[in-house]
């Protein structure tokens, strides 16, 4: 079986992914030249970025057929990238969280700066309801860079999904750091390409390339293929 990228901007015109099919087909077609079977489209779901749910469902099943009529060997599952703020908040509240192919896992971010109050409760929560928690470039969390027991309790609650760009120093020195100890340390669960645009492909590949590296063949299956599947069942990759 190929990879499992769990989070990507591919649908065009959406949020600050894809612009328009030709380029969401291009991303594609680069995604499955590096060994992707199953590429999950994340558009955003925030502030900035909060398309209608019949526009996206749209989006979505306009690229499916793009992926038949061009023969791209690509399933493409839909969920969202949801930010952590009140419109999620409303949707935990409603049992309306936009997951994984309307499954039990969904992908959450934060704000880089700072952490959400009460989280470990809120997951714990939701954990408690079935749901699980997918949390998109724990990397880039600045608080959790000098606060190693809040990384574990996050672990023990939610996937954690590393870019893969990150690995290869696209997205900052710290954050880098950050992506690369994660993996060594086994607190990380997945990677993911996060892509939103073809010039992403290339530290998608590069990370790819570390994981082979530094980590091995295991690794790489595990962060790929096993851990993104389990996580698309609903299953916490940790049992």
């Amino acid at each position: 079986m190929g990879f499992v990228d769990l989070h990507s901007h591919v649908l065009p015109g959406l949020d600050d992914g894809s612009p328009d099919e030709a380029t969401s087909l291009s991303m594609l077609r680069g995604l499955a030249a590096l060994g992707f079977d199953t590429v999950c489209a994340t558009p955003h779901q925030k502030a900035q970025f909060l398309p209608a749910h019949e526009a996206i469902r749209r989006a979505h099943r306009r690229v499916v057929e793009l992926l038949a009529d061009g023969s791209v060997g690509l399933r493409l599952p839909l969920a969202a990238e949801n930010m952590w703020d009140a419109t999620l908040y409303e949707r935990i509240q409603s049992d309306e969280i936009p997951s994984y192919d309307d499954g039990a896992a969904f992908l959450v971010e934060f704000s880089p700066l700072q952490m959400p109050a009460a989280l470990g409760q809120n997951l714990f929560a939701l954990r408690s309801r079935g749901k699980l928690p997918v949390i998109a470039h724990p990397e880039r969390y600045q608080p959790l860079w000098t606060a190693p027991d809040q990384v574990v309790m996050l672990r023990s609650n939610c996937a954690l999904v590393v870019d893969l760009a990150a690995l290869a120093g696209y997205h900052g020195r710290r954050e880098g750091k950050a992506a690369r100890g994660y993996l060594e340390q086994g607190l990380a669960h997945a990677v993911a390409s996060d892509i939103h645009s073809p010039a992403d492909l290339r530290g998608a590949a590069e990370g790819v390339a570390w994981i082979k590296k530094r980590l091995g063949e295991r690794a790489l299956k595990q962060l790929l293929d096993e851990n993104p599947r389990r996580i698309l069942a609903g299953e916490h990759p940790d049992g």
